[in-house]
């Protein structure tokens, strides 16, 4: 079983090769086996026509976060199938947080659901996503614990 340790050098291994989700300013707030915490602030470049955030803002977060939380596990997950339901629009200059939390790990799939909140604490997004989960494992010192 990973620890919180573990989970963290994993998510830092990912970090460190996401150019995208480093490009959108993600900032790990929490990590642990199964869950992540993030958060980042919407730019004007990732403004749509309507001048709101691009849907694709809130699911590229709720995507990152979805990936280390699943990755936390130890093994190389990649996502079969996600979703996102947008419910409140989104301003440049606002500060989004995504919480993404294990719901069902089997040994070749998982289901996390992530919620994506604004600075009030409103929650602007829902999203959920399913991975398989290859044999690969990410190199840790499985030794640390926190």
């Amino acid at each position: 079983m990973p620890t919180s340790a573990a989970a963290q050098q994993i998510a830092d291994q990912m970090m460190e090769k996401d150019a995208f989700s480093q490009w959108l300013g993600i900032d790990i707030l929490e990590m642990n086996v199964g869950f992540c915490r993030a958060e980042m602030r919407v730019r004007p470049e990732m403004l749509n026509g309507f001048g709101i955030a691009h849907g694709a803002i809130t699911f590229a977060l709720a995507d990152s976060v979805f990936a280390f939380a699943s990755n936390s596990q130890g093994r190389h997950a990649v996502s079969i199938e996600t979703s996102i339901s947008h419910t409140k629009s989104l301003q440049a200059g606002e500060k989004i947080t995504a919480t993404a939390q294990e719901e069902h790990l089997a040994y070749k799939t998982g289901i996390y659901t992530v919620e994506v909140t604004n600075e009030a604490g409103e929650k602007v997004a829902l999203f959920k996503g399913t991975v398989y989960r290859s044999s690969k494992e990410w190199e840790t010192n499985k030794g640390m614990d926190s």
